[in-house]
């Protein structure tokens, strides 16, 4: 307990959001470049196929039910708690670690047994379309079942990660995803070959990293004296509270994961290939949003929590504006930059004789779709985060609810356009629909933020955050003047010609706007950057 408060002391003394924001995103970072290199591999490797496609759904599947139990519902439902017993019943905070660390694998360990059982059942669920290929309907299955177990030990993982947030350590949660990169890296190069067919070794890399992730957390629970000793009592009332905020939770948290799921399922019945090209175009939207958007929802949930946990709602407010600020200005600027310069990143990265120029410009075209969402993907971390903090799971569920329908609609709405405009790439469609629907759930949590007292939309749409917008389509213009002098025909350059003048685009589109902030600093303080 006395190493528990000292740490915590000291990191209140010496952090402050931003800098627990940047060690969080510095390390996030380093994962997301790992999780570059995998992806850049698998398209090397393997590419736009069917087996690919394949074990995309069969990941996806744990996956998602990550987003809900690890990373969405469970944490969001658990760091409240344990903050409230942390500021008004430090003496307790073991027991509610203990029953719930019990709670949780028994609860999890019947899921992943149905999962593993029941495995042909979702893959009909989640992609209906593989139904009309027999072998790659039987593919999928095999790997789901080498895959689900991955739900079991990352929930656990993420549930020592939260004790770890907690009392101010996020650098060790934000690196463990780089332990899953490295074994898909070392599964794909050293082991593939041995397989039939090779994708089947990614499946199982699953597996083996879901245990290595949660043993690599062991040693720093341990060295904050909490026992790894379970305890069964789902009758604990932290336990009974955690579990009540998480049911409503699952949806409101991870609507934009629901929404992908959707547009998984539509695309199993679109030509071979639309699953990967949707993969690869939203690992890149996912960079921004991983190391930025995930790095500032995990440092405001704890410091939000206990603000709402001590009723210090001016704290509460000062912190939420700031994570407002912060996802704004990151979000503008890489949404525009993604949109211009997407096409030869996504070449000078996937592009291999597997991955060919006509699936280079497919991918393309859904990653401006999703880049078009990108600023609510980010906000709505940070609005659903004020929400859970308080513990009221209840109200993002229904606008998850909203924004569902919405996405359901708007997929068969625009894939209909596309078809009427002969435009082919439906799965593009799909994109855009789950873009739409998040900026939605976004704008109907800042819609019931207004009933918190002092909070206001301004903290959103105020003349700050359009200035921010002005300039970063400002910086948008001139990438776009200049692209044509430095990759009118990148298909026809060699890589490293590629990677050497995006670079040199890219730093001349950082200095524009960079630039643009010197002259409109005069308007504003250089503090209101972030």
């Amino acid at each position: 307990m006395e190493i528990r408060n000292k740490l915590l002391a000291s990191n209140q003394k010496s952090g402050k959001l931003g800098h627990s924001a940047v060690v969080t995103g510095s390390m996030t970072f380093v994962s997301r470049i790992s999780g570059l290199a995998r992806d850049i591999l698998f398209a090397q490797l393997f590419g736009a196929s069917a087996n690919m496609d394949s074990f995309l759904v069969s990941f996806k599947i744990p996956n998602l039910l990550r987003r809900f139990f690890a990373e969405g519902a469970f944490s969001q439902g658990f760091i409240p708690v344990i903050n409230e017993y942390k500021e008004k019943k430090p003496d307790q905070v073991d027991e509610l670690v203990a029953n719930t660390l019990g709670v949780l694998f028994v609860s999890l360990f019947f899921i992943t047994l149905i999962g593993v059982i029941f495995a042909p059942i979702l893959i009909y669920v989640f992609a209906p379309g593989f139904s009309d290929y027999p072998d790659q309907l039987n593919l999928t299955i095999e790997m789901l079942r080498y895959c689900f177990p991955y739900i079991l030990f990352i929930s656990l993982t993420s549930l020592l990660g939260s004790v770890l947030n907690t009392y101010g350590i996020f650098s060790v949660p934000s690196i463990t995803p780089v332990i899953l990169n490295s074994t898909f890296i070392a599964f794909a190069v050293f082991f593939s070959s041995y397989f039939n067919p090779p994708e089947l070794s990614l499946a199982i890399a699953v597996f083996f990293a879901g245990i290595l992730q949660l043993l690599f957390q062991f040693p720093f629970i341990v060295k904050l004296n909490f026992s790894l000793r379970p305890k069964f009592n789902h009758r604990h009332e932290g336990v009974k509270k955690i579990f009540k905020l998480m049911l409503p939770g699952i949806f409101g948290s991870s609507v934009a994961q629901i929404n992908i799921m959707i547009d998984t399922l539509l695309a199993s019945f679109l030509v071979s290939g639309s699953i990967s090209w949707l993969y690869f175009s939203d690992r890149l939207m996912e960079f921004p949003l991983g190391v930025f958007g995930v790095a500032i929802a995990t440092v405001i949930l704890p410091r939000l929590s206990s603000n709402a946990a001590n009723s210090d709602y001016n704290a509460f407010l000062k912190s939420l504006f700031w994570a407002i600020n912060a996802v704004v200005t990151i979000a503008l600027p890489a949404m525009i930059g993604l949109i211009i310069i997407g096409e030869p990143l996504i070449y000078l990265i996937f592009g291999s004789d597997e991955f060919s120029l006509f699936d280079v410009n497919m991918a393309y075209f859904s990653l401006i779709c999703y880049s078009i969402g990108l600023i609510g993907f980010m906000l709505i971390k940070v609005l659903a985060a004020s929400f859970f903090a308080q513990q009221d799971t209840k109200t993002p569920v229904k606008f998850a609810v909203f924004a569902m329908c919405f996405n359901i609609i708007f997929n068969i709405l625009f894939i209909a356009l596309f078809s009427y405009l002969s435009i082919n790439a439906l799965h593009a469609a799909l994109a855009l629909a789950t873009s739409l629907a998040a900026i939605i759930n976004c704008l109907l949590l800042t819609r019931q933020l207004k009933k918190l007292k002092n909070f206001h939309g301004r903290m959103i749409f105020n003349s700050r955050n359009s200035k921010k917008m002005l300039i970063a389509l400002l910086m948008g213009l001139t990438i776009w003047q200049l692209r044509p002098f430095f990759l009118e025909d990148f298909a026809s350059m060699t890589k490293i010609d590629v990677g050497i003048n995006l670079s040199l685009l890219i730093v001349l589109g950082s200095l524009t706007y960079l630039l643009l902030w010197f002259i409109f600093v005069r308007k504003f303080n250089l503090k209101d950057v972030l």
